[in-house]
């Protein structure tokens, strides 16, 4: 795309939009409607054609450049089919999920039935080539969140809270190496 002066161009990443004053090698001035010079490098800008409100959702944009930007975005289909293709396993420590019923149980008794559980889910999450677990804990005190954490310090995996849109504040999410020399 070749720019020049009196073109109308708008910036990619702002909405700046305005005429072509100037072009000096690869920066091009831009004069705003409110009379504001801006230089920017030709690479950060695109023609306009015809102004976005003239445009109805019926329209067929015909755009080379813009063609020319889509196809060197295409992603990898290999790295997407990867990510759909990974099983992530859910465990949750939640006691009351663990155990018919607590009575007789006291806090120490719990918290080591909590961690154990943690323990036998993480090694056979590594024996089964599991990339990704996520320990529901809750909130809480944030006892069994840090006992969990010091447990998985002692294996080869990255942990990491969980998504908050998903599981809240409540969970950590261990990403298991896989490709480990042992």
């Amino acid at each position: 795309m070749r720019l020049e002066i009196g073109n109308k161009v708008a910036v990619l990443d702002d909405v700046l939009k305005g005429k072509v004053t100037a072009i000096d090698n690869h920066t091009v001035s831009v004069q705003t409607e409110d009379g504001m010079i801006f230089n920017f490098n030709e690479k950060e800008l695109v023609k306009i054609d015809t102004e976005q409100h003239e445009l109805t959702k019926f329209s067929d944009i015909n755009n080379d450049f813009l063609k020319e930007k889509i196809q060197q975005i295409k992603p990898q289909k290999s790295f997407f089919k990867k990510q759909q293709k990974e099983v992530i396993m859910e465990v949750d420590l939640h006691i009351n999920q663990l155990v018919k019923s607590t009575r007789g149980l006291d806090n120490y008794d719990m918290i080591n039935l909590q961690l154990d559980t943690a323990k036998r889910k993480i090694e056979y999450g590594i024996q089964k080539r599991i990339s990704k677990i996520v320990f529901i804990h809750g909130v809480g005190e944030g006892v069994l969140k840090s006992e969990l954490h010091s447990l998985l310090n002692k294996y080869p995996v990255k942990y990491y809270d969980a998504s908050y849109k998903k599981y809240g504040l409540g969970a950590t999410e261990v990403y298991i190496y896989q490709n480990i020399n042992e």
